[in-house]
């Protein structure tokens, strides 16, 4: 006979359960967990385990029961009550008005050609606009009855789809039951629901940035084939027959849609209703009075989409009034009332005219792809970086391919994969030069790296990109001195390294194109003003490999002066905290040289001073911690906040690595930010930076 529980039992189960479900709420909805995931699974354990003792205690929506179907043989059509429509496509202005002009006929208005007055129409006659986050998932329908969940199906055609309720369950954004009439947590308490039968609701199954990295390196790992991206992950998951694979995919679900009528009039109210009955709603859509305010919301969000811890491709504008959304109509699969506002897209498709081969500063041959000119990200793109020989052999890189291209944050454009499907037999395969593209001279590849190097220091292309360097920002920073007066520079003889630059004169400058008394004037001057220069700047400035701006300046505080550098040991560099052996290796070579010795000589000849490093540490109190900053700060340039870490002790780097303390970011963050996410390093805004100094001074 099986055992029976006690009262005190029961009591016991009912109240995990809502105690369960509250912790969920917490944490997957409102995103404010009040306790920690270790808690929260021993209470899912206590429960588990007082269910399998006692069976008859299960409910259908017990926490337990989110993976507790058997796997399936395969799925089973399902009708939707009502159609699921699609959205039609904008992606600028003009077609945004284009909109507004078709939604202005089916009303019967005429509008204005331009001005205010056409704008207000949207506010007056439309009753403004509700602008959603464009989630890159998968659409999908539940339906409750009695409060509790017994469908949930994917979007399929519209019509029909397929029904995946057991996989659905598993995702704890989804309640598995309603408090009808009850208070919902941090909500009013006098706000009830008389609820029509049965309840529907539509949203989107998503899977947040973390957890898409995380799986496709446990797919690497295993062998098998990684994931395109996050939507096809959430997709594919949704669709695994064993809902135990599912839930080890962490999804997570935005609900964006009531169509059972509960006398809501305006779509924002939907969403506060969905919110109230326990459904995680997206707290970053907003209503707009017109579409100004809508460009703005895109505008802003094309910006910041970076910083979304899971992928968006737009938003989604409809027209918040319920009773005109319904007077305006469908046409097709997408009505007319709403309109998906994409951004501008990340990839494209082109063609690959032609291979061609850079050399840069420390003789690193890098193969850049010659594209037919496409719009990518707002940019026309007309040329993407192919990286290396290894690279090219990857892709199985043709010249005459069809590519897709892509661009992400501040990345510069890189080849994504060659549709080969396209070929027509006419493609040419690339051969990496044996010779130097711009010396003749024979490259090596050396053992352990992926790159083919130039060895001829006496490169034109090498002492180039050397002076180029030379003069930037960060090292001497040479005020209107770019790489087009350069190459006339070098073009006419005027200089050969970049000391040279220091013994110009007006008159060799008069001789050059475009050059008048007064630029060429300001150009000496710029030169003159930068000939005393600080030893972080000068280390930087001299283009060793390996030695960017941090390294730099952490070589010159610990030796000081150039001399103590130029002499010191590989065990003495590596006692510098960003200097490994190939980096101290890198530095002895090229103080060793007789080129670089004597074009030290010729700077100190033509008057260029080395200030000695004088520390201007105020504290202690970041010490072993290092920042990357990106984005634009508000309070103060990047110079002046690296500065500021300097100052109190901790160190600055250019890249995110998992040994980076902190990431700040600022406005229009990149890859950096996005990086950061998926390394699980701390990202701090201004304010908290500026709490972490203690000054802007």
């Amino acid at each position: 006979m099986a055992e029976k529980p006690t009262p005190k039992e029961r009591q016991r189960v009912v109240k995990l359960r809502q105690l369960i479900d509250y912790h969920r709420y917490q944490y997957h909805v409102l995103d404010q967990p009040e306790i920690a995931d270790a808690a929260y699974d021993s209470l899912l354990r206590e429960l588990s385990a007082l269910e399998e003792r006692y069976p008859d205690l299960v409910t259908p929506d017990s926490p337990t029961q989110r993976v507790g179907a058997e796997p399936l043989k395969q799925f089973n059509k399902f009708t939707h009550p009502q159609r699921m429509l699609s959205f039609n496509d904008a992606f600028n202005q003009l077609e945004m008005e284009k909109w507004l002009d078709r939604m202005a006929r089916v009303l019967s208005e005429t509008l204005p050609e331009s001005g205010p007055a056409r704008l207000s129409f949207s506010e007056k006659k439309l009753g403004g606009f509700y602008c959603e986050l464009k989630i890159d998932g998968l659409a999908i329908e539940l339906i409750y009855w009695s409060g509790l969940l017994v469908t949930g199906a994917t979007r399929g055609d519209g019509l029909v789809g397929e029904e995946v309720t057991q996989n659905l369950k598993t995702i704890r954004a989804i309640p598995l039951h309603l408090e009808i009439g009850k208070l919902v947590p941090s909500e009013s308490r006098d706000w009830k629901l008389e609820i029509s039968e049965p309840l529907v609701v539509r949203g989107e199954v998503f899977i947040n940035k973390k957890d898409f990295l995380r799986i496709n390196q446990e797919q690497a790992v295993l062998g098998q084939a990684v994931y395109a991206n996050p939507r096809n992950l959430a997709a594919g998951s949704v669709r695994q027959l064993d809902p135990k694979i599912t839930a080890s995919r962490r999804l997570d679900s935005f609900i964006y849609a009531l169509p059972t009528d509960l006398g809501q009039t305006t779509h924002e109210q939907e969403h506060a209703i969905l919110k109230q009955l326990g459904f995680k709603t997206n707290p970053h859509n907003r209503f707009c009075k017109d579409l100004a305010a809508v460009q703005e919301f895109r505008d802003y969000w094309e910006r910041e989409r970076e910083k979304l811890p899971y992928e968006i491709d737009g938003i989604v504008v409809t027209v918040n009034n319920n009773q005109v959304w319904q007077k305006l109509g469908v046409v097709g699969r997408a009505p007319r009332g709403g309109i998906a506002y994409k951004f501008a897209p990340r990839e494209a498709t082109t063609q690959v005219e032609d291979i061609i081969v850079g050399v840069g500063r420390t003789g690193v041959l890098t193969p850049v792809a010659i594209l037919k000119p496409v719009l990518i990200g707002g940019t026309m793109v007309a040329r993407a970086t192919l990286h290396n020989e290894d690279e090219i052999e990857r892709l199985g890189l043709k010249i005459g391919d069809t590519v897709i291209v892509g661009r992400a944050g501040d990345v510069i454009p890189d080849v994504k994969r060659v549709l080969i499907e396209l070929r027509t037999g006419k493609e040419k395969k690339f051969h990496f030069p044996a010779r130097c593209p711009a010396c003749r001279e024979p490259v090596e590849r050396f053992v352990g790296m992926a790159a083919y190097r130039c060895i001829n220091r006496e490169c034109p292309a090498i002492k180039r990109e050397a002076i180029y360097h030379l003069v930037a920002k960060g090292a001497f920073d040479v005020d209107g001195l770019g790489p087009k007066i350069i190459d006339q520079l070098m073009d006419s003889g005027l200089i050969r390294d970049g000391a040279d630059l220091f013994a110009l004169g007006e008159a060799d400058l008069l001789n050059l194109e475009r050059f008048a008394e007064k630029s060429a004037s300001n150009t000496v001057k710029a030169l003159a003003a930068s000939k005393t220069i600080t030893l972080p700047r000068f280390i930087y400035a001299l283009g060793i490999p390996n030695v960017g701006e941090e390294t730099a300046n952490a070589l010159a505080e610990h030796f000081t002066n150039l001399d103590k550098l130029a002499q010191a040991d590989v065990e003495e560099l590596q006692k510098v905290g960003d200097v490994g052996l190939v980096v101290a290796r890198g530095i002895i070579e090229w103080f060793t040289l007789p080129t670089h010795q004597t074009l030290l000589v010729k700077f100190t000849k033509l008057g260029v001073k080395v200030l000695p490093f004088s520390s201007s540490r105020v504290s202690n109190k970041l010490v072993g911690k290092t920042f990357v900053f990106t984005g634009t700060l508000e309070k103060f340039s990047r110079e002046q906040a690296e500065a500021l870490v300097r100052r109190n002790g901790g160190g600055v780097s250019s890249s995110v690595s998992r040994e980076t303390s902190y990431v700040v970011a600022g406005d229009e963050s990149g890859s950096k930010y996005e990086k950061a996410e998926k390394l699980g390093v701390k990202i701090i805004n201004e304010e908290e930076f500026v709490g972490l100094v203690g000054s802007l001074v």
